[in-house]
């Protein structure tokens, strides 16, 4: 079967469950192409299910849209973080000299990267929108280096299927696909409308995952986990986002 006529075949398939309502019979259907989301559970599950595989679908190799430099948003909005911690604020001090990325899971080499040594990979820039779930939005330039490109250097093994990754103090984690962890358009940023990416907005580094909500693009990036699986991360939902009620899969 072409990888076209596959694709209108699962869609029709999901398309006619949900039409029906049987959301369970959409569910058989993704579980045969591997488009089962790690919240798949609970009374909401079905239709989480729904929502991955059909954007999955139609949307796999879209982009985000990005604006012109005249659409930048003169205030951008950055919500509400925490207090830095102590090891942040030591970090703060010396310049983030001695912040790093650790790459490590199912990857041939582990690699442990300095900002400098983030700043060494292609460098890429784009202007796109921040959505947030609470409702705001704001458009800005990021500059960075495409996800992929990193994790190529670390050399990802065939059984990759997610990227799971941390804020500093590891409290705030997320994960991905393969498909958006490799899409051109996710960045590991260190930079914003011309300047170092400011700490309200997730400096020293962020990942910025256009295609998805805001909770997505984590803030104070300090490690990422290449994975097979997310069952046994955290409580197998994957990502604290989604232990607290949003969903995992959280495209727009």
């Amino acid at each position: 079967m072409s990888d076209f006529s596959r694709r209108k075949f699962i869609t029709r398939g999901l398309a006619a469950a949900a039409g029906l309502s049987g959301l369970v019979v959409a569910d058989r259907v993704a579980a045969r192409y591997g488009l089962i989301p790690p919240d798949s559970g609970g009374i909401y599950g079905p239709g989480e299910t729904l929502t991955y595989g059909v954007q999955r679908l139609l949307t796999r190799h879209s982009r985000a849209r990005e604006f012109s430099r005249s659409q930048i948003s003169a205030r951008p909005f950055a919500n509400e973080i925490s207090p830095p911690s102590a090891a942040f604020q030591r970090l703060q001090a010396g310049g983030f000299k001695g912040w790093t990325l650790s790459v490590d899971g199912l990857v041939a080499h582990p690699i442990s990267l300095s900002l400098d040594d983030v700043k060494r990979f292609p460098v890429h820039s784009q202007i796109t929108e921040v959505v947030c779930e609470e409702g705001w939005s704001f458009v800005a330039e990021w500059i960075g280096t495409p996800l992929g490109a990193v994790l190529n250097a670390a050399g990802l093994l065939p059984r990759a299927r997610y990227v799971v990754y941390s804020s500093l103090d590891r409290d705030t984690w997320e994960s991905i696909d393969m498909d958006d962890a490799l899409h051109p358009q996710t960045l590991l940023t260190y930079a914003m409308n011309g300047g170092d990416l400011p700490i309200p907005f997730g400096g020293p580094l962020r990942l910025r995952v256009p295609r998805q909500l805001g909770y997505k693009s984590v803030k104070f990036l300090a490690r990422m986990t290449v994975t097979d699986s997310l069952k046994k991360v955290g409580k197998g939902l994957g990502s604290a986002a989604a232990e607290d009620g949003y969903a995992w899969y959280a495209g727009i």
